[in-house]
């Protein structure tokens, strides 16, 4: 398979580093993806004025926004549970320190 000269999605650019803390690396990627996906069927639907496609475009739209929305969920859920941690240890830090 030839990749294409400016083509950044595809499978051999894709590695997660196994090291995230607070984020994920690979999910940050993928909003990335998902909100230029989502700005690019935009343009196209505002430009479009055939009704099939206009409203093809508009489904393609909702269904990558709902895709933007949940990978946003998940890179809040990672956060969140990142300070939980930090707090916990920082807990068991000052109170070893105390002692």
């Amino acid at each position: 398979m030839q990749k294409k000269k400016g083509q950044e999605m595809n499978e051999d650019n894709v590695k997660c580093a196994h090291a995230c803390r607070n984020t994920c690396a690979m999910l940050s990627q993928a909003l990335r993806e998902e909100t230029d996906m989502v700005r690019f069927y935009e343009v196209l639907k505002a430009e479009c004025d055939y009704p099939d496609v206009h409203s093809m475009l508009q489904e393609l739209i909702e269904a990558r926004s709902r895709s933007v929305l949940m990978i946003n969920q998940k890179l809040n859920e990672l956060r969140a549970r990142a300070e939980i941690l930090d707090g916990v240890i920082s807990s068991f830090d000052s109170e070893g320190g105390s002692h």
